[in-house]
């Protein structure tokens, strides 16, 4: 896959998804190996999902994403669920990879996520949406 392809399946997804209000696209950018898209979920509730990845071509021209932050509020801006990879938790399992949960931050393990994975959790997370 080519960083363009990505990018391009990242968009038809954010349209096509029945939770997905509408989206936004922030900040965009590719090259020929590497790439960064930022951009604003609006879900069918009304919740938010701003994120945020660096991602780059491998050498067997796989994906790799290096950086990524998807941060989930409520209407209200209230944080449900952040899921990043800053490397400010040496402790926990899967460093750097870790989630901070509701108003009161309780920060946890995590794994590397997609924005594919990170929908796929808050449709499971809320069937609200």
């Amino acid at each position: 896959m080519i960083i363009s392809e990505y990018l391009t399946n990242i968009k038809e997804y954010l349209l096509t998804h029945h939770v997905i209000h509408s989206f936004q696209i922030i900040r965009e950018r590719s090259t020929l190996s590497d790439g960064h898209l930022r951009a604003k979920i609006t879900f069918t509730n009304g919740d938010i999902l701003e994120f945020s990845k660096y991602f780059h071509l491998t050498f067997t021209e796989k994906i790799n994403i290096v950086t990524y932050s998807y941060h989930w509020t409520d209407k209200e801006h209230n944080l449900i669920v952040r899921w990043d990879n800053a490397p400010h938790f040496p402790e926990l399992t899967n460093f750097p990879h870790h989630v901070h949960e509701g108003i009161e931050n309780k920060v946890s393990s995590s794994t590397s996520l997609d924005i594919f994975n990170v929908i796929k959790l808050i449709n499971q997370i809320n069937s609200n949406i």
